[in-house]
């Protein structure tokens, strides 16, 4: 069976990302397994696991909003930025009040510079960071422009601060806590993290891996299973003709004023757009170049998807 779909699913604390997506590929049978975005074996909550021809959708929910619940432990610094590591300095956080910690977070909410944590799997010279890390090899890193689009101070009980994070690609939790407690003067670190939401999937309709592995042995996994274009359901849809279809299917563009009905969103250039066969079928990702007034194939799909066209 040609299995193809995405399983959202509530990552357990102590599991690697890898080690959920192992699992997936033994009780699945299927061999192209990957997930949208790794969530460090600490943390909890959605995995997003891609199946199949899903698996090229990837790097377009790599790049989806997503939104974080954490717990920043004031008045340790740690190496790893997080509860798994050593302190490396302390401070007495009990003179921060609540509203110092608040105004402290407007200083990173919007386009903002982030260096990435050493123990990190970004790579420097082919190796990543956290192998050099491990090495007590220190690596200067560029500061990376990331977007914080909204972030709330849910609770504060010194020296424990509850915020929620909703963040673009590239995020890194972990350096936030830290630049939040030298923002403070006292240092901090990411005591806990559970990802609530990436692009549509939210944690209250992940599966946990105990329902999963019950619902492959019961035979009833695909009740489970998300069509690939679920994770794109935020962008513009158009259905094409059949000659349409055959044109993208040779990497041909389409004329911008040929697709109907027209993407409801306003077009800008690089817009992305979902494009379905005329059975309705998800058979491409489409760009649009404003410059030549063209749709052109960003990628096209070998085998049709079963649509979830919204």
């Amino acid at each position: 069976m040609d299995i193809s779909g995405i399983f959202n699913i509530d990552k357990p604390t102590g599991w690697t990302s890898f080690r959920v997506v192992s699992l997936v590929r033994r009780l699945s049978g299927v061999r192209r397994v990957g997930h949208a975005g790794t969530l460090d074996p600490a943390a909890t909550g959605v995995l997003v696991v891609c199946l199949g021809h899903a698996t090229r959708l990837v790097e377009y929910m790599m790049a989806a909003t997503k939104v974080y619940r954490a717990e920043v432990r004031l008045g340790i610094t740690t190496d790893t930025l997080d509860a798994t590591g050593t302190p490396v300095d302390q401070a007495d956080p009990s003179n921060i009040s609540r509203q110092q910690v608040e105004e402290a977070l407007t200083a990173f909410v919007g386009d903002i510079d982030q260096v990435p944590p050493m123990f990190s799997a970004l790579k420097y010279n082919g190796e990543p960071l956290y192998r050099y890390a491990r090495a007590h090899r220190h690596v200067e890193r560029q500061a990376r422009r990331v977007t914080i689009h909204r972030l709330q101070l849910l609770a504060f009980q010194s020296p424990l601060a509850t915020i929620e994070v909703e963040c673009g690609k590239g995020t890194y939790i972990r350096a936030l806590a830290h630049d939040l407690g030298q923002q403070l003067g006292c240092g901090a670190h990411l005591a806990t993290l559970a990802r609530l939401r990436v692009g549509p999937f939210t944690l209250e309709n992940a599966c946990s891996l105990a329902e999963l592995e019950a619902a492959f042995r019961e035979g009833r996994w695909q009740s489970l299973l998300h069509p690939a274009d679920a994770a794109l359901s935020s962008w513009p849809a158009v259905t094409l003709s059949e000659p349409q279809e055959r044109a993208v299917r040779f990497g041909q563009c389409l004329a911008a004023d040929s697709l109907e009905p027209a993407p409801a969103q306003a077009v800008e250039n690089g817009q992305l757009c979902r494009a379905y066969s005329p059975r309705e079928q998800l058979m491409a990702i489409l760009r649009y170049d404003a410059a030549a007034l063209l749709w052109r194939p960003a990628k096209v799909f070998a085998t049709a998807e079963r649509a979830q066209k919204a």
